[in-house]
C-alpha cells in the first residue's frame, strides 16, 4: 500500500525542479505507459485506479510481476495526475543519462531544435521524428522540458524511443560542420524546400514560432528554407511545418 509520505513524494514529480533533482519523470496513459514499458528505462512503480482495472485487467496482470503495482483513489491518483479527464494510469520512469556529444550522432538527417518553449509543440515534433526514421535530436537550452506532461503526452510515447542530446550550446552544434553536415534553418523568409538541393548529411533546425530563428542559428546556417504557402494563413505552426519538412527529407 502506498504511504501517504510515497504519494507525496511522487507527485512532486510533477514540478520540474523534482524532476530534475530525482531524474524520474511520470508518464501517463495507457498507451505511453505501455511504450515506456517496451523500452529500454527502468519503471520504478506503475499507478492505476479500480476503474481501470475493471477496464483493462488482462493489461495489469500482464506488467511483469517485479515491477511495483499499487491501486489508487481516483482522489490520490489525481494527486499525480495531470490531466482533466485521466485514463487511471501513469508509471514513473527513470530518465535515461543525458547525452552531451553530438560529434557521436551518425545519421544522415538530424532534428535540432531552437528554442522551442511550447511542451506541446516539442512532443508533437518528438512523435513526427519519431514517425519519419529521426532517432537523434539535439535541444539548445531554451527548449521545454522533454519530460513535461504536456511534452509526453504530445509525443505520445514516442519519448521512450529516441535519443537526445539536451541543453546543447551552439559552439557544441558547429562542430557537426565538421563532420559535413549542412546546415538548414526553417525560416519564413528562406527558400522554397521543394526547388533547393538538399545534401544526404542535413542538420534541419526548428525554431521559435514567435521569435523565429535565433541569430547564432542564422549564422551556423548554410541556407534557409521555407515551406510555400498559397492561403492567407500568417505561417504555419512549427510542429505541422516539422511534419511537413521531415516528410519531404524523408521521402528517400
Amino acid at each position: 500500500m502506498l504511504s501517504k509520505k510515497e504519494l507525496k513524494y511522487y507527485s512532486s514529480l510533477r514540478l520540474k525542479k523534482f524532476r530534475d533533482e530525482e531524474n524520474k519523470f511520470i508518464a501517463e496513459g495507457k498507451k505511453i505507459v505501455e511504450e515506456g514499458l517496451s523500452s529500454k528505462l527502468k519503471p520504478e512503480i506503475i499507478f492505476c485506479t479500480k476503474e481501470f482495472i475493471e477496464k483493462e485487467e488482462r493489461f495489469f496482470d500482464s506488467i511483469n510481476r517485479n515491477i511495483r503495482k499499487e491501486v489508487l483513489s481516483e482522489k490520490d491518483f489525481q494527486k499525480i495526475s495531470d490531466t482533466v479527464s485521466p485514463q487511471g494510469i501513469a508509471g514513473v520512469f527513470a530518465k535515461p543519462n543525458d547525452h552531451s556529444d553530438v560529434q557521436v550522432i551518425n545519421e544522415n538527417i538530424i532534428v535540432c531544435l531552437d528554442n522551442i518553449s511550447d511542451p506541446g509543440n516539442l512532443g508533437t515534433i518528438i512523435r513526427n521524428c519519431d514517425w519519419f526514421g529521426i532517432r537523434s535530436i539535439i535541444l539548445t537550452i531554451n527548449c521545454a522540458d522533454i519530460y513535461n506532461s504536456k511534452t509526453i503526452r504530445a509525443s505520445m510515447g514516442s519519448v521512450f524511443h529516441l535519443k537526445f542530446f539536451n541543453k546543447i550550446k551552439f559552439n557544441q552544434i558547429k562542430k557537426l560542420k565538421e563532420k559535413e553536415y549542412q546546415f538548414i534553418c526553417t525560416d519564413i523568409r528562406g527558400e522554397d524546400i521543394y526547388s533547393t538541393s538538399i545534401s544526404q548529411k542535413t542538420l534541419i533546425t526548428f525554431s521559435n514560432e514567435a521569435n523565429g530563428p535565433s541569430k547564432e542559428i542564422l549564422n551556423l546556417a548554410d541556407k534557409r528554407i521555407t515551406i510555400p504557402g498559397k492561403g492567407k494563413a500568417e505561417s504555419l505552426n512549427v510542429a505541422s511545418a516539422s511534419a511537413v519538412i521531415l516528410s519531404y527529407l524523408a521521402r528517400e
